[in-house]
Parts: C-alpha cells; structure tokens; sequence
C-alpha cells in the first residue's frame, strides 16, 4: 500500500485537484453543459448511459486488444527478418517509414470501403498505427547486443537460431516492451478512428453520435473510457515486463 501510494499517489492528488477546479470553474462562470459539462455531470451520464457505454466499451475494446496483438506479433516477425538480413533491412527501411506519413484518417475510408463495415478495417488501422515502435525498437533491441557475447555462443557451436532465442531475444526484451508501452497509448485512437470511418458500434461510433445531438457529457465520458482502456493497456504491458523481463529498470 505505501508503494501504491508513493507512486500514484501525487498523480491521484493532482487529477482531484483539477477535477475539482474544473467544476469550480464551470458553476462559477455558469458555462452551458453543451459547451462545457461539470464532472459531476459527465458522471451523472456515466449512470443515465451505463448500458449504452458499457456495449460500446466491450466492442471497442475488442478491437484494442485484437488490433494490439496482430501489431507485437506483425512487429517482432519483420523485426527479427531485418535483423537477419541486411539486404531486406535496407530495402523495407525505409518503406515501413513511408507507411507511417500516410494519415490515418485518410486511409481509414479506404479500408472502410475495401473491407466493409466489420472489425476488420478497425484492427488494420489499430496494426498500422501500433506496429511501428514495436519494429523499430524490438529491431534496436536485438542490433545492440554485445558482440562479445555472440562470438561466445558460436565458439560454442550454436546455431543462428541458438543465437536468437538464448541471447539477442532476451535482451532485446526490454526495448521491445518500450515500443509495446508506445504503441498501448495509440492503440485507442486507431480504433476510433476506424469507427468514425464506418461503425454501426463502439465508442467512437456513440460519439459520432453525440456530437451533432451536443450531448456533450456523453461525448467527454466517452473519452474518459477512452483514457482508461489506454492506461489499462499500459499498466498491463509493465505488468508482462517485470514477469518476462524483471531485470529491466521500470519507472
């Protein structure tokens, strides 16, 4: 418990703080709900759309988990490829860098009409958007072991795949998680913005919705789910770190 509190305890001060002058200030000032709602009623929206949110929540939290997995798994397998050959490190290089100046929300109509209104545009969107730090820094990871300890475990023999899995994979393990903490705080923003596309279901599909009606405080407790599910994602990859990698220094 002291941990607990040492750690999160000041963050915790801090957002009660803000969420107290935030509701000072709006009573005071007396700012319309649809402009800007008091947290006691984006709570109240909380209870009056419980149902709604909880629905949506599960739908796009489908789509976080899914899309999140498909990118460590996709983003390991191209690591590791380039890492063992250079010709194809310096051929995709720099096409995995092209494939991220291309805006999201450009490219997620694209998908929408390609593969129509299921969970698959959502989870290709959630990939491109996570992947990237996943390669580049598993790739960082497994290019800056000691070569010292590479010469060792061929003057014993072993294979390249030896090699791989009892030296350059666990080192690389922490960098790798780096990348996955990354990518954990985007995976939400592509799965909303796969719905915004074209979604019948999810958080961002209540929110589409909300806007135009000026159902404000839907549209902020959406966004608070939002935040949650994000540093759910974050917590439980430092979670897989210390039970995977627990010699790595984590804040």
């Amino acid at each position: 418990m002291r941990r607990l509190l040492s750690g999160y305890g000041p963050a915790t001060l801090i957002a009660a703080a803000a969420i107290g002058l935030w509701e000072a200030v709006v009573r005071a000032a007396s700012v319309p709900s649809y402009i800007l709602p008091t947290p006691s009623g984006v709570a109240r929206a909380f209870n009056a759309d419980g149902a709604l949110l909880a629905s949506a929540t599960w739908v796009t939290l489908r789509e976080v988990l899914a899309g999140f997995a498909i990118a460590v798994v996709a983003g390991i397998a191209i690591a590791v490829v380039l890492h063992f050959s250079r010709h194809l490190r310096r051929a995709l290089t720099p096409l995995l860098i092209a494939s991220q100046t291309v805006p999201v929300v450009v490219l997620a109509p694209v998908l929408v009409f390609l593969m129509g209104y299921g969970i698959g545009p959502k989870l290709v969107i959630v990939a491109l958007i996570c992947f990237f730090p996943v390669v580049v820094n598993m790739l960082d990871g497994l290019r800056s072991v000691d070569p010292e300890l590479v010469t060792m475990m061929q003057t014993l023999h072993a294979s390249r795949r030896d090699v791989l899995v009892r030296v350059e994979f666990p080192a690389a393990l922490p960098r790798l998680f780096s990348g996955m903490r990354i990518a954990a705080t985007y995976a939400t923003i592509g799965a909303v913005f796969g719905e915004w596309s074209g979604s019948t279901e999810g958080l961002g599909y209540v929110m589409l919705q909300a806007t135009p009606s000026l159902e404000t405080e839907r549209v902020i407790a959406v966004v608070v789910i939002l935040s949650i599910v994000s540093l759910a994602l974050f917590a439980a990859v430092n979670l897989l770190e210390r039970r995977f990698a627990p010699w790595a220094r984590l804040p």
